[in-house]
């Protein structure tokens, strides 16, 4: 598959979820590669530098979970660990009646999405320089999401810590995961209590044609988090709640 294959296949999907593809959307997601991929030459971005691979691994896994009915309702969703954008920019390029909200550590990263975005006029995203557990503490932020999505490579228990604290009670946590979901989710289920959350299911990704071997975990609030939470800076990954 090459990388017009691979973008011709995203469209594909984003089709069976029921969303209108078209040239500008196109042009969004090739702007949004070639941008990263241009950049990643001068910071370090991403490792997957093949168009191909760039498409199913960043574009095609990011948007598995847009057809969800979580996702459906959500109006503001924080992605927390974004990275160089992933999931947050390829789902706000196909919702862009949704607002996203990309907080991530590295404020290197953030201003090339910002930079990317009005390159490409994606209007919907906002950019937020921030530890979690900093920022998971500001009142404008703890439980004002309907929805969070991470692809941030942590621990369930670490992740939970980190992400759970933005969600509104009755909102919701899509955290992807690898193969080892239904045992990180087991050793997590304490953790998840005490922080307000519950496992619902987990999600296979259904892209296995593409060599994706993703599933989501949805986790569910269902009632606030405890004011200690999260605990300071670097704390939840040096001691994972058990």
């Amino acid at each position: 598959m090459k990388a017009m294959e691979a973008m011709e296949a995203l469209n594909k999907v984003i089709q069976i979820m029921g969303i209108e593809t078209g040239d500008t959307l196109v042009k969004k997601f090739t702007g949004y590669m070639d941008g990263v991929l241009e950049w990643n030459e001068k910071v370090n971005l991403t490792t997957i530098t093949d168009p191909e691979e760039f498409v199913i691994k960043h574009f095609i896994d990011s948007v598995i979970c847009a057809d969800y009915p979580e996702y459906a309702k959500a109006e503001r969703i924080i992605d927390v660990g974004t990275g160089a954008g992933f999931p947050g920019v390829p789902l706000a390029i196909i919702s862009p009646e949704k607002n996203f909200f990309l907080m991530d550590s590295l404020n290197k990263r953030l201003k090339i999405i910002d930079v990317l975005c009005e390159e490409n006029n994606i209007k919907n995203v906002i950019t937020i320089h921030a530890r979690a557990e900093e920022l998971a503490k500001n009142k404008a932020h703890r439980e004002q999401y309907d929805l969070c999505v991470s692809r941030a490579v942590a621990n369930m228990s670490v992740l939970a810590e980190y992400c759970l604290p933005f969600i509104k009670v009755g909102g919701f946590l899509l955290a992807y995961k690898g193969p080892d979901a239904e045992t990180e989710l087991a050793e997590a289920q304490n953790a998840l209590m005490m922080l307000g959350g519950r496992v619902e299911e987990i999600r296979h990704g259904q892209l296995t044609e593409f060599g994706i071997d993703h599933k989501i975990a949805v986790i569910k609030k269902i009632k606030n988090t405890p004011s200690k939470f999260p605990r300071k800076a670097g704390t939840p990954a040096k001691e994972p709640l058990k």
